[in-house]
């Protein structure tokens, strides 16, 4: 059994309010989440049949039943295979169990009012095969704590920007993806061929092949985009930042353009933007691909539409904003 820290504290109506964090940091939310008693909370884990994730789903839920007990809270368990859209519904908090990839790959799921905690079962630094968990705040050790924390509605809210590609068929059918947290790729569905599209993003236009187009989020950098762009490249990146753009600007790198067109049109090659970024398919068949997951497929004359307007996600943390956490790692060069 986990030994469980008694705090003297009652039901309470959780109000996530600005004046609770007065003098905000940039990464703490000013969103209000006015939410009923937080009674109604689903927990997705990760199942996979190693014994640390088990572990980790056991001891959770040991905690979990103390919660229940001390605060009138119900929760439900699924495994990540097997939740569905409609075990969403209605719920006041939900706790992911797992890693980043459990997360974003159920994330779409999550509407932007619903707060959302990530305990990471298998942290890398108990053991160098685990999860970094860079949006998982929480662990094993600190669940019994931060549960309450938010239960209390004393946690910091991060509002998450999602990126999000709608698609415009020849035939006049509009569909939009799930949304993405950390990045969105639009390609040529066979990789050895390449990707042809005609390119926009404000008064800019060019025609361009490529191995497809990466689109990022700032707190998404270091999944993919990081690993795209050389080192120096990704640093003056970094320097056209502004800290009040984070929430409404992305990144956009093409993958192995021609040198010369990186040179003439360097805003086709990467950039930093809030407007629009549209897309004309030149390819016989092409995908989206939101967070490395479900591919949504189109044809050629496809106008696909990217852009950072999809519904936030709010993730809380407990020691610093998400925000902090990505700060501290860019200064120890770790992203």
């Amino acid at each position: 059994m986990v030994a469980w820290q008694s705090v003297d504290i009652q039901p309470i109506q959780v109000s996530y309010l600005p004046n609770r964090y007065s003098g905000l940091e940039e990464g703490r939310s000013l969103a209000t989440h006015e939410a009923a008693i937080l009674t109604n909370v689903l927990v997705v884990f990760k199942k996979n049949f190693e014994q640390v994730h088990d572990d980790s789903l056991r001891k959770i839920t040991e905690i979990l039943h103390e919660v229940n007990e001390r605060f009138d809270v119900k929760f439900d368990l699924t495994a990540r295979e097997k939740v569905r859209r409609a075990d969403f519904i209605g719920r006041d908090l939900v706790v992911v169990l797992g890693g980043d990839g459990t997360l974003t790959s159920i994330s779409h799921n999550i509407d932007a009012d619903t707060p959302v905690i990530g305990v990471n079962s298998h942290p890398i630094e108990e053991d160098p095969a685990g999860s970094f968990g860079f949006y998982m705040d929480s662990n094993v050790q600190t669940f019994a704590e931060d549960i309450v924390t938010a239960l209390k509605g004393e946690a910091i809210i991060n509002e998450v920007p999602r990126l999000q590609a709608i698609i415009d068929t020849t035939s006049g059918n509009r569909f939009t993806t799930d949304p993405a947290m950390n990045d969105l790729l639009i390609a040529n569905t066979h990789q050895y061929a390449p990707s042809k599209y005609h390119l926009r993003r404000g008064g800019k236009k060019c025609k361009q092949q490529s191995s497809g187009i990466v689109f990022s989020t700032w707190l998404g950098q270091g999944a993919w985009l990081n690993h795209i762009l050389e080192k120096d490249t990704m640093n003056e990146l970094r320097t056209r930042v502004n800290e009040t753009e984070i929430s409404n600007h992305y990144f956009v790198v093409s993958r192995e353009i021609p040198h010369q067109q990186r040179i003439e049109d360097q805003w086709s090659w990467f950039d930093w933007t809030s407007e629009n970024t549209v897309i004309t398919s030149d390819m016989h068949r092409g995908y989206v691909v939101p967070d490395g997951w479900d591919e949504v497929h189109f044809n050629r004359g496809a106008s696909i539409t990217v852009n950072l307007e999809a519904p936030k996600l709010c993730l809380l943390t407990f020691r610093k904003s998400i925000e902090e956490k990505l700060s501290t790692l860019i200064k120890e060069d770790l992203v």
